[in-house]
């Protein structure tokens, strides 16, 4: 039977700091292991004016090599084996899987997989479960064309640099495989936070061969699907940014290497918020290291989260202002223009009272009115154990819908 499942939380910028670290430790002893859209840099962002194209205050950035922050690795990719056959992307073969132009996709998270991350593997339907496609299909029929997907690494490759498991790989593939045929466009998002089994990738322990394996042997089960776009890593945090960047980037190459053309999405460190992108708080900014990112095949978008309570965790039903979803995406919208990007929302949020639901009626507006660097956005969440009782739900009860389907409708 299905538990709660646990919010984002840490109320000061030094317990958040100390308790993200702790978080994913922590979530082991709850139900389900959700996605967290703020970080340790509180209300960077609210002097941000819309329109503005200055970056947020940083705050003081310590070094990003500091105790608890593992070291960079050096990337690299992994060895050819017999069942890696390196294949040359044609440029149709890109073509065929290229972004869209314009804000085309429209989304939700449909939660589930990843639920229950103190239990590995767990039982499926009783610790975790996929969503079916009817569940899907009840988005589809309100206009969306994208679903996020979050599992779990652990779950899918249970030891590092091994087989996936095949019972996981159908659960996954009967819902990707469903879903796509329906016409939408899945993301598959290892739901992980930059770890596995709590450790982090580029430490040793994860090196950043293993996450290039791991994405390896995704690949080459997706690549003849050009409905279904690789999201790295959900929201990888507590290590030097470029550590992540060197990671991602070894895990691009692998992708590449496969033969898989697919869209990729690429977060950034410390949650990977939008509000916090030039922000040093936690190292090297997102805004300098994630430049350095390399995609062969030039089909990625940068991914961010974003929340609207005042430190962008996404644990409070209050929103600082009617204007503040725009507000926190002006620096990161900036951002992309300047370096030649396109942007996805990954995860955004808001609960049901009037302040909130101007908020995202405004971010939402915001990236209409700047499609030409923002590929779409998806909405923190639904699914079938999501519980009618969550703040930010839009899994809908009966035949009945949320009140945030309101305010999402005429941007579908």
């Amino acid at each position: 039977m299905k538990t709660t499942s646990p919010r984002r939380s840490i109320a000061s910028s030094a317990q958040r700091a100390t308790g993200r670290l702790a978080q994913f430790g922590a979530l082991v002893s709850l139900a389900a292991l959700v996605a967290c859209g703020g970080n340790d840099n509180t209300e960077l962002d609210d002097d941000v004016q819309l329109g503005v194209a200055t970056a947020p205050a940083s705050i003081a950035a310590p070094a990003s090599t500091a105790a608890g922050v593992s070291a960079p690795e050096p990337a690299s990719a992994p060895a050819a084996t017999k069942e890696d056959a390196t294949e040359t992307l044609s440029a149709a073969v890109i073509a065929a899987h290229a972004v869209p132009a314009g804000l085309t996709w429209r989304g939700v998270n449909l939660a589930g997989a990843e639920f229950t991350a103190s239990q590995l593997p767990g039982i499926y339907a009783k610790h975790y479960v996929y969503p079916s496609v009817s569940s899907a299909s009840y988005f589809q029929s309100k206009g969306m064309n994208f679903v996020r997907l979050p599992f779990l690494w652990e779950r899918l490759q249970p030891t590092l640099n091994s087989s996936l498991d095949t019972a996981e790989l159908q659960r996954l593939k009967a819902f990707v495989d469903g879903a796509t045929a329906k016409g939408l466009t899945v993301m598959i998002d290892p739901h992980s936070y930059g770890r596995y089994r709590k450790q982090t990738v580029g430490s040793a322990a994860v090196p950043n061969a293993a996450f290039a394996d791991f994405w390896r042997r995704v690949a080459g089960q997706f690549k003849g699907n050009n409905k279904v776009v690789f999201g790295l890593m959900n929201e990888p945090y507590g290590m030097a940014t470029e550590t992540w960047v060197s990671a991602a980037n070894a895990a691009i190459r692998s992708i590449r290497n496969a033969g898989a053309a697919n869209v990729i999405l690429v977060p950034g460190n410390a949650w990977t918020g939008a509000h916090s992108w030039n922000a040093t708080g936690y190292g090297t900014a997102n805004g300098v290291a994630m430049k350095q990112i390399v995609d062969p095949a030039n089909n990625m978008l940068i991914e961010v989260h974003q929340y609207l309570d005042a430190d962008s965790s996404g644990t409070s039903s209050t929103c600082t202002r009617a204007t503040i979803g725009a507000e926190r995406l002006v620096a990161f919208t900036t951002w992309l223009r300047a370096n030649g990007k396109r942007g996805f929302l990954g995860e955004f949020a808001a609960a049901d009272n009037s302040t909130c639901k101007q908020a995202l009626a405004g971010m939402l507006a915001y990236m209409q009115a700047n499609k030409d660097v923002w590929a779409g956005w998806s909405y923190w969440a639904a699914g079938p154990w999501w519980g009618s009782a969550d703040m930010f739900s839009i899994e809908p009860t009966g035949s009945t819908d949320k009140p945030q389907m309101s305010v999402l409708q005429p941007y579908l």
